[in-house]
């Protein structure tokens, strides 16, 4: 016998009645959600079926006034959502989320993976939630559809959020390029000049040249190195 895992009884669709007014820039947006994580309202999450983590910024944790010491550890880094930067977590949470529209509902619980950089958004839901909601997404209406107790639940932002929040992202990516192209520039300067100074230090005398004392009336006095054809004097 078949084992139909819980809510997939529901077929979930998509057809005109979900179109918005105008649809600007066909795919180029952001799917952006409304929804509640213990037990606040986020109002930008970012859903991404292509990043297989659940990220929650640790600014927005803090905002909803959850204790970082209920944060459980993990060492394993993760790479891609900030350009060419290694991430390691300051640590995991296990979070209730609710989708709802109107008159519908559902809870799951997700597991966070927490970072401490720079946030765009309130978190960014990847692939795990999808599977847990079994949630469909909608790229042409930025909708999101799931089962729920009374039906399919249905949720979505405007275009005009995701163009605002996709602005937001621009600027703080671009702040982290030119901070990262700051941190090169400073090491290539510190590495410029250490080599001057080892250069200055191994300096070693060419052919051609001879020692003079600087004081010709002290013979103690330091010896530079000149020039065979200039004058001791």
């Amino acid at each position: 016998m078949p084992a139909f895992l819980q809510w997939s009884e529901s077929a979930i669709t998509f057809d005109r009645t979900d179109h918005p007014d105008a649809v600007p820039h066909l795919g180029r947006y952001p799917l952006v959600v409304n929804l509640i994580v213990y037990p606040k309202q986020l109002t930008k999450v970012l859903m991404d079926e292509g990043s297989g983590l659940n990220i929650m910024y640790a600014k927005t944790l803090d905002k909803m006034g959850v204790d970082r010491t209920n944060l459980y550890p993990i060492r394993a880094p993760f790479h891609g959502v900030m350009p060419s930067i290694k991430v390691v977590p300051l640590g995991q949470i296990d979070m209730p989320v609710t989708f709802r529209d109107q008159s519908n509902y559902r809870t799951e619980t997700v597991t966070f993976d927490v970072v401490g950089f720079l946030e765009t958004f309130h978190a960014i839901l990847g692939c795990p939630c999808y599977a847990k909601f079994k949630a469909i997404p909608n790229y042409t209406y930025l909708k999101l559809k799931m089962s729920g107790p009374r039906g399919v639940i249905t949720v979505g932002t405007s275009f005009r959020h995701a163009y605002e929040c996709e602005v937001e992202c621009c600027g703080h990516t671009t702040i982290v390029v030119a901070s990262e192209e700051l941190a090169t520039l400073r090491g290539e300067v510190t590495k410029e000049a250490l080599d001057v100074k080892k250069l200055t230090r191994s300096f070693e005398s060419v052919e051609g040249s001879k020692e003079v004392l600087v004081d010709p009336s002290n013979s103690e006095a330091k010896k530079v190195r000149i020039g065979t054809a200039l004058s001791s004097k």
